[in-house]
């Protein structure tokens, strides 16, 4: 698919390759049912690649104007919200613990029930999330587990949102980054800390919580 500007153009084109993923245009278009076997899953991948690469590149250009609206685009995105389903369903690690409503989905049927119900409600309305406690060394750490559903939809908005913040982080920023881990910082620390570096001092900071802001 070649790149467009227009997003207009861009909901033709995701609406004409979508319908021609399989034989069965019903199985993969932006309207009525999906079926989960049907689903050209490559085809999916590279339709997200592509919204995200422009995000990304109106971004860098500072076209806020665009950027919105192929954030829009990208949260009706069919692509977008199967693959978000998949990856919370099949992928992670808590795809099989539930939220307060105790429901895990374990069957093509049942996600293709959860595409629909995503695809249906807009705006989205977040339920409770149900508290549960981590043994730690010093004590318990609180841990919300949101439900199934909005776990997928947290994912549809962080393909919308991380190709934006992605143009505008430092290069030398590591933490929760998608392709970045904690070996690459250690990488670059040891290219500067070396006998051979320029750089000569090192800076180490702290953030302390502030009890009576609650920040931290």
């Amino acid at each position: 698919m070649g790149l467009v500007d227009d997003p207009k153009d861009e909901q033709q084109i995701l609406n004409k390759e979508l319908s021609s993923m399989h034989p069965k245009p019903e199985a993969n278009r932006l309207t009525g049912t999906t079926e989960w076997h049907a689903i050209d899953w490559q085809k999916s991948f590279r339709l997200l690649k592509n919204l995200r690469s422009r995000i990304f590149r109106a971004a860098q250009e500072g076209n806020h104007k665009k950027v919105r609206s192929l954030q829009k685009l990208m949260l009706r995105s069919h692509a977008n919200r199967v693959t978000s389903v998949r990856r919370i369903t099949q992928l992670n690690a808590g795809k099989d613990t539930p939220g307060v409503d105790q429901i895990v989905v374990r069957t093509a049927r049942e996600r293709e029930k959860l595409v629909e119900e995503l695809r249906q409600h807009q705006p989205w309305k977040a339920k409770p999330a149900r508290r549960v406690y981590i043994p730690k060394a010093n004590g318990k750490r609180k841990l919300d587990i949101p439900v199934i559903g909005d776990r997928c939809v947290q994912t549809m908005v962080v393909q919308a949102l991380e190709p934006e913040w992605e143009a505008k982080f430092e290069a030398s920023s590591y933490g929760f980054r998608p392709g970045r881990s904690c070996h690459d910082a250690i990488e670059r620390i040891f290219r500067y800390a070396r006998p051979d570096s320029r750089r000569k001092w090192v800076v180490d900071a702290d953030i302390k919580s502030d009890r009576r802001s609650g920040c931290f």
